[in-house]
């Protein structure tokens, strides 16, 4: 009988965890994509200086960071409120709605203000420490 209930328990966990495998990508509640294209030199200016930086801050834990290319649109899951036309846009995320975006990239002093300004009004961040 014991046997028979750990088997039951396991063939439940087995099914549950394959059932979530196959739902689509669900978005995260609050994250933020950065729409990219090859060749923007801002893109890779962004990539390069604030990339390895921004998952290791207070707003990058609060809101991850997606990288998607222009041409693919938004992931999944995801509404956009209206085109991106210039790269990098950052967009802010929640329950797969759009927030908020920051077009353009203006420099680490300027990102970091306009970033934490949006977190703070759209998505109730905190602050950094």
């Amino acid at each position: 009988m014991k046997a028979s209930a750990s088997l039951r328990r396991v063939a439940a966990a087995l099914v549950i965890g394959i059932g979530l495998l196959a739902l689509p990508r669900m978005a995260q509640a609050v994250e933020l994509i950065m729409v990219e294209q090859q060749g923007c030199q801002y893109c890779i200016a962004w990539k390069e200086k604030l990339g390895p930086i921004y998952p290791k801050t207070e707003a990058g834990k609060f809101a991850p960071l997606t990288m998607v290319d222009i041409t693919e649109g938004a992931p999944e899951g995801v509404t956009f409120d209206g085109p991106v036309v210039y790269t990098p846009t950052f967009i802010l995320i929640e329950g797969g709605q759009e927030l908020a975006r920051i077009e353009g990239y203006p420099g680490e002093d300027f990102f970091w203000a306009l970033l934490e300004k949006m977190l703070t009004e759209k998505a109730g961040f905190p602050g950094a420490s």
